[in-house]
């Protein structure tokens, strides 16, 4: 798990080599995501487990840059008769080996629909790959470790690039503005590069701190719901630890209940100072910080680098490098994806394969 966290940079590369020229999406990339959308009004993405987080990115995504509704439903849900998506929806399924029953079933039921669909997946002769009216693949490698690390950041990019696909096929965004977008989705291996290379022993001391807590909760706004997400998916697998995730402004309305001594909060709370939303989403989240503390709650924070404030509302901060707003995830999935490894390690859990969990991996 350690080496593949590593390897996400490289993974990240590849991946945008596969749809990315010279700046540019590929003509037939665009030409292959608007075929599959063709006339729908609406997307459905079906997924299950790190995939559904990595979806969660997508809808996100797609709303902002596309205009186009999406949900996003658990893979065994989809496959229920009392779901009943648009049935015009274009449909989307993603999974990492292209061979998880849940949404393999999900896809065989809305190509029986006769929708057309979509899989992302990381084994380009996959089931999922072969019967989706398009196959979209991303170039991980081979993930042997059972938690899922450098697949589900190549499935938050190549979600986001078919975000932009959506919007240059739909005419939402200007040549321009795409071209920016891909451009900047380009510095993101060098980003992420060097946010692995600042590992910094706060994670180690805030892993231990995981392993005491009671409740465990992440939380995160916006994109960084779906980081939550993954966060705490992340550490109930590798350190069999609870853990929940919720929206951040959701923490006020019930669940601050629970919060006593032996609470612990990981929250998302990076900031783009030329982003205004980004700016009251991250006012929005100190202000709650700030009410954490006169209650004594133990707080650790992935923050971005040169925010001065962060270290006095929380116990612990981790920072991650500067990065616009869309960016922002893939910089701080690596210190969420370090402190379950860590967690796992000191609780001496074969971290690589833990109890009760299979996966298929294929080369």
């Amino acid at each position: 798990m350690w080496s593949e966290i590593h390897e996400q940079p490289e993974a990240l590369t590849n991946t945008l080599a596969l749809y990315v020229d010279a700046d540019r999406l590929r003509p037939d990339f665009v030409a292959a995501v608007d075929s599959w959308l063709g006339e729908s009004r609406s997307i459905v993405i079906a997924a299950s487990g790190s995939s559904r987080h990595a979806a969660l990115h997508g809808k996100a995504m797609i709303e902002a840059l596309g205009g186009v509704a999406t949900q996003v439903q658990y893979a065994s849900e989809y496959a229920l008769a009392a779901v009943n998506p648009p049935a015009d929806a274009a449909v989307m399924v993603i999974s990492q080996s292209g061979e998880t029953a849940d949404s393999l079933q999900a896809l065989r039921l809305a190509n029986g629909r006769g929708c057309r669909t979509l899989a992302i997946t990381n084994v380009r002769g996959s089931r999922m790959a072969l019967e989706a009216t398009v196959g979209l693949c991303t170039e991980a490698g081979p993930e042997k470790a059972i938690p899922a690390t450098k697949s589900f950041v190549t499935q938050l990019l190549l979600v986001h690039l078919v975000a932009l696909a959506v919007a240059a096929g739909r005419g939402a965004r200007t040549p321009a503005e795409v071209s920016t977008a891909v451009q900047r989705l380009g510095q993101v291996p060098w980003l992420l590069h060097t946010q692995l290379q600042q590992e910094s022993q706060m994670v180690q001391l805030s892993a231990e701190r995981c392993l005491g807590a009671t409740p465990l909760v992440y939380l995160g706004r916006g994109l960084h719901y779906a980081l939550a997400c993954e966060g705490a998916l992340k550490l109930k697998e590798t350190a069999y630890v609870p853990a929940e995730a919720m929206p951040t402004g959701e923490l006020k309305h019930g669940p601050i209940a629970m919060l006593g001594e032996a609470a612990s909060l990981i929250v998302l709370a990076t900031r783009d100072p030329a982003d205004t939303e980004s700016l009251r989403r991250y006012e929005k989240t100190t202000e709650l910080l700030r009410e954490l503390q006169t209650r004594e709650v133990d707080v650790l924070a992935i923050a971005t680098q040169g925010d001065e404030q962060i270290g006095s509302l929380t116990s612990r901060v981790i920072f991650t490098p500067t990065a616009s707003e869309p960016l922002s995830p893939f910089m701080a999935i690596a210190p969420l994806q370090l402190l379950a490894y860590h967690a796992a390690v000191m609780k001496g859990v074969d971290v690589d394969r833990p109890r009760n969990l299979v996966k298929s991996v294929r080369e």
